[in-house]
């Protein structure tokens, strides 16, 4: 199976920092332990459902009409489909279009069996790159997205001629959690690397963590799933960042190859 992680000791013990929403670990937890590593969860980002806008539940009333609905993450997914229920469910004759895979996995365990993503990548611009999004002029698409999220893809679709209106399901912010366990971690040199996957869930890491243990912080080897993710560790000073593909089983199939013995002796 090709998203299939090596059991046995391939992490041989090392502590892996897990930072995204403690909702969303589960999965990487386990992967993380079946591989021979110790997860350490320490959210760094919280994601907080909204009450739909006028404009918003305006849009989820006339979905029907609608030529294309993308989801831009899982979460939209689900924090946007309660609002569509609350509105009066599917209509399951519109076409449904997810960022990536992981995001058209999500649609399925909510009853939408079919929806138009790209097979690599998991971005706006794959998503915009699709040959059936090429042609959309006189087209209605609803973006389900978080508030204040990136604009290219609509940027991309009006430029095309398509009409476009947002459903803003959810916003991100910093949880109430204890930074003194990460702290005692980065001061006892005790973590071996550390995962993101959202640019701000890393920023609010490095605020977390503190100046003083910023400079163990950011020498760790750190995994992330985009490379605007990486973009913004290079700017927050981390010194040592891999890119990954989008998926847990990728994002520690990459630690286990950096801990290689042989990536090891190369410098890796």
């Amino acid at each position: 199976m090709a998203d299939a992680v090596p059991r046995g000791d391939g992490l041989g013990g090392r502590a892996i920092l897990i930072t995204r929403p403690a909702s969303q670990c589960e999965a990487l937890v386990r992967l993380v332990r079946a591989a021979g590593g110790e997860a350490v969860v320490f959210p760094t980002l919280e994601i907080v459902p909204v009450a739909p806008s006028a404009e918003a539940v305006e849009v989820l009333q006339r979905l029907d009409s609608v030529d294309l609905a993308v989801f831009v993450s899982a979460n939209a997914v689900a924090c946007g489909m309660p609002m569509v229920a609350a509105a009066g469910g599917w209509p399951r004759a519109v076409r449904v279009a997810a960022v990536g895979l992981g995001t058209a996995r999500v649609l399925r365990e909510y009853g939408v069996a079919t929806a138009l993503a790209p097979a690599s990548g998991a971005d706006s611009a794959a998503l915009a790159a699709l040959p059936e999004l090429q042609d959309v002029a006189g087209w209605q698409v609803v973006i389900f997205r978080g508030v204040g999220g990136r604009e290219l893809l609509a940027q991309r679709l009006r430029e095309r001629g398509a009409q476009v209106r947002y459903v803003e399901c959810y916003r991100r912010a910093a949880p109430d959690t204890d930074p003194e366990p990460l702290r005692a971690r980065l001061r006892a040199r005790t973590l071996g690397a550390l995962t993101a996957s959202s640019s701000q869930g890393l920023t609010n890491l490095v605020r977390m963590a503190g100046t003083r243990a910023a400079p163990a912080l950011l020498a760790l080897p750190l995994f992330v799933i985009h490379a605007n993710i990486a973009d913004t560790a290079m700017r927050l000073g981390f010194r040592n960042v891999r890119v990954t593909d989008t998926s847990d089983a990728a994002l520690v199939r990459g630690m286990i190859s950096y801990f290689a013995p042989s990536a090891s002796a190369a410098g890796a």
